[in-house]
């Protein structure tokens, strides 16, 4: 069984109560405090998706958020499972670009 590595640059959903939403995104902290992505929700997700294929001026972008942990229900790893894609890897199909790449995410080691 393979750990729950849940390390910044990790392409997440976050599951949020009050009100209900799904985030998809890169995790960028969490914190005992919460969590911050960098990311949007599931709503938006396919638009954004098409968006970043054709090539479109943006729209619909990703936005870097704090979440209090009293909202978080639970932060899951984005993978593929089996026949179930990921939407890393569906967004990689896609546009054919990684989507940490594509989400502006940066560390000393991983430049933009």
């Amino acid at each position: 069984m393979s750990q729950l590595l849940l390390a910044p640059g990790t392409p997440v959903v976050a599951y949020l109560h009050s009100p209900r939403e799904k985030i998809f995104g890169v995790l960028l902290s969490l914190e005992p405090a919460g969590v911050v992505v960098r990311g949007l929700d599931l709503v938006s997700l396919e638009d954004w998706m098409h968006q970043e294929a054709r090539g479109d001026a943006p729209g619909l972008s990703l936005a870097s958020v704090f979440y209090p942990m009293g909202r978080v229900e639970r932060v899951e790893r984005d993978e593929t499972v089996g026949s179930l894609e990921g939407f890393s890897d569906r967004f990689k199909r896609l546009t054919g670009r990684d989507f940490v790449d594509a989400s502006g995410f940066r560390t000393p080691e991983r430049p933009r």
